[in-house]
């Protein structure tokens, strides 16, 4: 498995936490940023992990801001992309089994090193179930589709 990794100011200190994980669990990942904890734009690294995720390049992505929530968004709106921000390891299991999520979100300021390094090795260890949720998945791509097309014609 191939990970994309990527945070802004907010999510560094956890960022390098996940790393470590990453490395003792020898996953392959790349980081995408950002490498300090100067201020910086969460969009500006939400959309090369998502765009390298919806393309393939890389089979999942972990992203980090300060709450996570505006760096879901903003990786949210990348056509494919499943991102969810998950604050307990339930929610995260879930993601994966039900939606497919293709990028796990975590908020630097919300959790602790212990609880996220639990989330992500959930995340990481869950097949998604496919049967019912197959169709739902299919609904939200129907819907990106729809929109994505309606933007073109603008």
């Amino acid at each position: 498995m191939k990970i994309a990794l990527a945070s802004d100011h907010g999510g560094y200190a956890l960022k390098e936490e996940i790393k470590k994980l990453l490395q003792e669990q020898q996953v392959d990942f790349r980081d995408f940023g950002t490498n300090s904890v100067d201020s910086v734009d969460y969009p500006d690294y939400a959309l090369p992990v998502a765009e390298a995720v919806s393309q393939g390049e890389y089979d999942r992505g972990i992203l980090l801001c300060g709450t996570g929530i505006g760096i879901s968004i903003a990786a949210n709106k990348v056509p494919g992309i499943r991102a969810a921000l998950c604050s307990d390891p339930f929610s995260a299991k879930a993601s994966r089994e039900h939606n497919d999520a293709n990028i796990l979100v975590l908020g630097g300021r919300v959790l602790g090193p212990g609880l996220a390094r639990e989330i992500v090795q959930v995340w990481l260890t869950t097949r998604f179930e496919g049967g019912r949720h197959v169709n739902r998945l299919n609904k939200i791509r129907a819907i990106e589709e729809k929109y994505c097309r309606e933007r073109k014609n603008e």
